[in-house]
This record gives structure tokens, C-alpha cells and sequence, in this order.
């Protein structure tokens, strides 16, 4: 896509911005938000030329890449045809897109019931937990995010939570992070039989009988690419089952091929009896979300009245997107170019950082799902920026990757490599030299 550096319309659409758009998670006057003119595959650029390789995928979620031409094309023929319908209605797409979604679903998972977005899809999933098992607690980690409506927020464990916690019903627990251990873990076996017996006394501790879920990310995400070590999932199953507790994955974040697998569940031997998605499936072109329920569940409501609803639940031009992509996704092998490209180009060249940057005291992740833990100290692990903050050389990361020409995402003490599942080899290794650069620029901060 041919592009043109347009600095004064830029100008223009800053001025519309400060003057009248109010943003998220933010003190709305110290913004100096960046100006995207347009973006095409694993790029976005600017409004004064300069182009950006997309190593955030924006919010973890352009798993095709920006404005894929397939993609596009499913939309603008949708909204010819049929832009909008009220969900009571049955429409072609909506029951297009649900039988692709249970058809990649574990079998016995045949139902979806469509949202706005990941944090009205966990609002439900809840609600159908406690209503299926008659009991209201939901039990979730505190290194975790899971939306910012009542109850996801609540069940959310990092900072964003402590000014919004007027859900009832949810508790924290710690789940396994070998690398910053709760559990005084050597290895990745011993972190999850710790973690897993930390669970159990929770459970017993609060009281299965009163706990109707526990709600995890399969592969924790904005609080740091947590990937369950071996054992630990199966053994969350296997409490749940013994507890008569509901087990919900949300896979908003790692699904739909970000892990190198339609699912991140599919990496493991685990079913859940609830799952979300939401941004992944149609890579973000439209607002939508979504459970997909197990038939069990799903049979509690057959004669019972579900109390929920959204105007916008199945919408035709969200439901024509994810199905355009779940084909194209497979039509272009995009979910086995994510794992190629985690086990051949991103995790060995991550490592190779690691080995040159002492700043970097972690490497992890799959697929195109990684994360890096920047340290003051590889000794101490202590964070180059604090929990819940920032810092000078965080900052200065930041300002050096958009320097380079590469849009980042970072949490904290984190920077996450997440470009889009369809990232081609070539551009994965400018983003490694990117940050080869970068860190190099950053080494003064590390003191050990």
C-alpha cells in the first residue's frame, strides 16, 4: 500500500484527538498519543512517513496482520448484503462463524454465545458458571487480566483492579512464574506441584462447595507470557473435577494461533468446560467475543431462561470477519507459520539477545507469543522498573524502539516481541536487529 507523508492533516487529527477523544488507563492530560495514518500487514507508518514494524500486533490481536486483503473484502461484501440484524434473528453468518468455532473447539463444545469483546465474553462465562453450578465464587491468578467490565475487572489480579473491585465473589491465588517463584521452586516440575498445592488449600480454605469456577488465562499474557510449566494445567483439571468446579480458559489473548496452535489449550491435554475468545478470531477489524460452552452447560439452559444479552451479540459483520479469517488462516497455514516462527526465528534469536544483554534476565514464550523480564540485577532479578510502574530505562526502551522504526508493547518491566502470526521470516529478524540495537542502548541501566 502506497503511503505519503501528510505532517499538517497529522496536526489536524491531533488536535481532534486532545480536543475530544478521552482515553483508557490514562491521566488524559500528560497524552502525547502516536499518530497512525495507515498500516498494511506486519506495518504501520505515520503521518510524517516514518514506518513502524508492528512487534505489539496493537493489543496482542492482529493475527493476520493489518488490512489483509481476504479480510477486508469478507467485511465490505457483509455489509452489502446484510450490515446489521437483531441476535434473535437467525442469520447465515452468525451460524457460519459459531460451527467454525466449535468445529476447532474439543469435541462435546458445540454452543457460542457471542459478545461485544473479551470483557463481556468473561462477564458471562461467569455468569453461566455460577448459575450451572449454584455457586458463586470464581477463584482466578493474580498475575492475570481479564477485562475491565465489573466482574473481569475484579477477577483481574494486576494493579488496574485495586480501583475497581465492586464485584462480590472473587478470590486470588497465586499461579506458578518459576522465574520469580512464590513457592521457593528450583525447577519447572517442583513450581507446578507447589502451585497446584497452593490451589488445593485455597479451594479447601474457601470452600469448594461455595466455588462454581476457576477462571485462567492458558497462557497468562499482558502479565507477562506465562506459560504453564509441565503438569500444572492437567492438574487444575484435576481439582476442579474432584471439587465439582467449573474450569474457564480465557484465550482471548492466545488463541486463534497465537501459541503456534489453534488454542493454547491445544498444547496441553486439557478440556475446559468454558473457554472466551474475543480479538484473536477475526484479528480485531470488528468489535467481537465470545464463550464457547460445553454441552452440559449449555443443556442447563434449555429449558432455563439464560438472564443475558447484548444488542450487538452475533453481529453480521463481525461474524462474516471470523469466518474470512479461520479460512484464510488456514488456507495460508498462518497458525503453523506462528509456531515455526517462535521455534526457528523468535525464541532462538531472543536467546541470542540474552546471552549479549545482561538486562535481559528472562526470556519465554511460543509462537509468536514472547516475553522478555528486564533486570537491574540477573542476580537479584530485581525489575528494571517497579510492579505496577515505570522507569527512566523503560522509557528510554520505548523511545529507542519508535527511534528504530519498531512499534513495541511493554508491561511494566517487560518488553513482549508479539508481531502478527503471519509475520514472515525477514521481518522477524528486523525486529530481532531492532532490538539488538536497542538493548545495546539501554545497557547503562543494568547495575550487577
Amino acid at each position: 500500500m502506497a503511503f505519503e507523508a501528510d505532517p499538517k492533516r497529522g496536526q489536524e487529527v491531533l488536535k481532534l484527538d486532545r480536543d475530544h477523544v478521552f482515553h483508557s488507563w490514562s491521566a488524559q492530560g500528560a497524552l502525547n498519543p502516536m499518530l497512525i495514518q495507515g498500516a498494511e500487514g506486519s506495518y504501520v507508518w505515520d503521518y510524517d512517513g516514518k514506518r513502524y514494524l508492528d512487534f505489539s500486533s496493537q493489543l496482542v490481536n492482529t493475527n493476520v496482520g493489518h488490512q489483509h486483503p481476504k479480510l477486508v473484502k469478507a467485511i465490505q461484501d457483509q455489509a452489502g448484503k446484510l450490515a446489521t440484524i437483531a441476535p434473535q434473528h437467525a442469520n447465515d453468518m452468525r451460524g457460519e462463524a459459531a460451527k467454525r468455532i466449535a468445529d476447532l473447539a474439543p469435541d462435546g463444545m458445540n454452543k457460542v454465545f457471542f459478545t461485544n469483546g473479551g470483557a463481556d465474553a468473561i462477564e458471562n462465562a461467569i455468569r453461566m458458571a455460577r448459575i450451572h453450578t449454584n455457586k458463586h465464587k470464581i477463584l482466578s491468578f493474580y498475575r492475570s487480566y481479564h477485562g475491565n467490565t465489573t466482574s473481569a475487572i475484579t477477577a483481574t489480579g494486576d494493579p488496574r483492579r485495586w480501583p475497581n473491585e465492586f464485584a462480590m465473589g472473587h478470590v486470588h491465588f497465586f499461579g506458578p512464574h518459576l522465574y520469580r517463584t512464590s513457592f521457593w521452586s528450583e525447577t519447572p516440575e517442583q513450581e507446578s506441584q507447589r502451585a497446584l498445592a497452593h490451589l488445593a488449600e485455597v479451594i479447601k480454605y474457601e470452600g469448594a462447595k461455595t466455588i462454581g469456577a476457576v477462571l485462567i488465562e492458558t497462557v497468562v499474557g499482558t502479565a507477562g507470557i506465562l506459560e504453564p510449566p509441565p503438569g500444572y494445567l492437567e492438574g487444575v483439571r484435576k481439582l476442579c473435577d474432584e471439587n465439582e468446579i467449573l474450569l474457564i480458559l480465557d484465550e482471548v489473548m492466545a488463541g486463534f494461533g497465537r501459541t503456534g496452535e489453534w488454542f493454547a489449550f491445544d498444547n496441553y491435554k486439557v478440556k475446559p468446560d468454558l473457554f472466551v475468545f474475543a480479538k484473536g478470531s477475526n484479528s480485531g477489524y470488528v468489535p467481537v467475543g465470545g464463550v464457547v460452552i460445553d454441552d452440559k452447560i449449555a443443556k442447563t439452559f434449555d429449558e432455563r431462561v439464560f438472564p443475558g444479552g447484548l444488542t450487538y451479540s452475533g453481529h453480521p459483520l463481525a461474524a462474516a470477519s471470523i469466518v474470512a479469517t479461520i479460512d484464510l488462516m488456514k488456507e495460508e497455514g498462518i497458525v503453523e507459520n506462528a509456531k515455526k516462527i517462535g521455534k526457528d526465528i523468535l525464541g532462538p534469536g531472543l536467546r541470542e539477545l540474552q546471552d549479549r544483554h545482561k538486562v535481559i534476565g528472562e526470556v519465554r514464550g511460543l509462537g509468536t507469543f514472547w516475553a522478555l523480564d528486564l533486570v537491574k540485577n540477573r542476580e537479584t532479578k530485581e525489575m528494571i522498573a517497579p510492579y505496577g510502574g515505570t522507569s527512566p530505562a523503560m522509557a528510554d526502551l520505548i523511545a529507542a524502539c519508535k527511534k528504530n522504526g519498531l512499534l513495541p508493547f511493554v508491561n511494566y518491566n517487560r518488553l513482549h516481541v508479539v508481531p502478527p502470526c503471519n509475520v514472515s521470516e525477514t521481518e522477524a529478524k528486523e525486529g530481532l536487529a531492532i532490538l539488538d540495537e536497542v538493548f545495546a542502548s539501554i545497557g547503562k541501566y543494568y547495575e550487577g
